[in-house]
């Protein structure tokens, strides 16, 4: 095995959000034994920096789901974007809509400035049509949202198209507590010709350009590092991995993953809480 490709959340980070001693040993493990540890996530590069800094690890980074490709030293090495105007008529239907959403860009994550207050508002709604169901699974699923760093915050949408602006569209996530509206923006966008629909968690959809996907940015990097794919292995627990586990020569499902990811893995490994990718690595080696 010459490179695990390893996703964020659900994945590395526990249930804090926390890479753990374990997984980080782990990390060091891998990288001394000589195989190219890099991390895959929907995350911002910028927000996986403030995660890995820290630990003094560096990795390849594949950021966006797929569509931004950083060496270990920062630089872009490859980008997908999707189309200025294909962004605009995205985001004017999901403020349209009342969505709460995110923007990942080359500099920042763009979330409404009242991006918050539009979740209260549904976890109220939600609460008042479900008083028996425990919310504790829903905040943790905003806390999720929360917890990356880069955020810049916006009036609208449209302060992004100004004439001075030169914004790199990577991802547009939607956000909602509501299956009808999730289920809605999958019905507007599944069979967009331009664009990749994905999920990396229950509660969201996200949309990047047609070429942007984690599998498809694990070949290009085997291909730049002169590994084959046959070498690779990849590790996650969602939809957005699940091109990922294809590409790699050996898919990894996180105990905690969705059963469908378990499912289509070549194996299944301990769940994100109690160390699964330090498990997988110790495995492989």
């Amino acid at each position: 095995m010459k490179l695990i490709a390893i996703d964020l959340d659900g994945t590395l980070l526990n249930s804090k959000h926390q890479v753990s001693v374990e997984n980080e040993n782990a990390l060091r493990q891998a990288q001394r034994d000589g195989i190219e540890v890099v991390v895959s996530t929907g995350r911002a590069h910028f927000d996986v920096e403030s995660i890995f800094e820290p630990l003094g690890i560096k990795t390849w980074v594949i950021s966006a789901n797929g569509a931004v490709i950083h060496d270990p030293d920062g630089r872009i090495y490859h980008q997908e974007t999707i189309d200025k105007q294909r962004a605009y008529d995205i985001l004017t239907w999901l403020e349209s809509e009342n969505y709460y959403y995110e923007v990942f860009t080359d500099s920042a994550i763009y979330t409404p400035q009242n991006g918050k207050e539009l979740l209260d508002v549904e976890l109220d709604r939600f609460r008042s049509a479900n008083p028996e169901t425990d919310l504790s699974v829903l905040m943790q699923a905003a806390e999720v949202q929360y917890s990356q760093s880069g955020f810049a915050y916006i009036d609208s949408f449209q302060e992004l198209f100004g004439t001075d602006q030169q914004i790199n569209f990577y991802n547009v996530l939607g956000f909602s507590f509501f299956k009808e509206k999730l289920e809605a923006g999958w019905k507007r966008y599944e069979h967009a010709e331009d664009l990749t629909l994905v999920s990396s968690a229950e509660h969201n959809f996200e949309l990047s350009a047609r070429k942007a996907s984690k599998g498809q940015a694990l070949m290009r990097l085997a291909e730049r590092l002169n590994i084959p794919i046959e070498e690779t292995a990849a590790v996650g627990d969602s939809l957005n991995d699940k091109s990922m586990l294809e590409a790699a020569g050996i898919g990894v499902a996180m105990g905690n993953a969705r059963e469908d990811i378990k499912a289509m893995a070549d194996a299944v490994t301990l769940s994100n809480d109690e160390d699964g990718v330090a498990h997988m690595i110790h495995h492989l080696l």
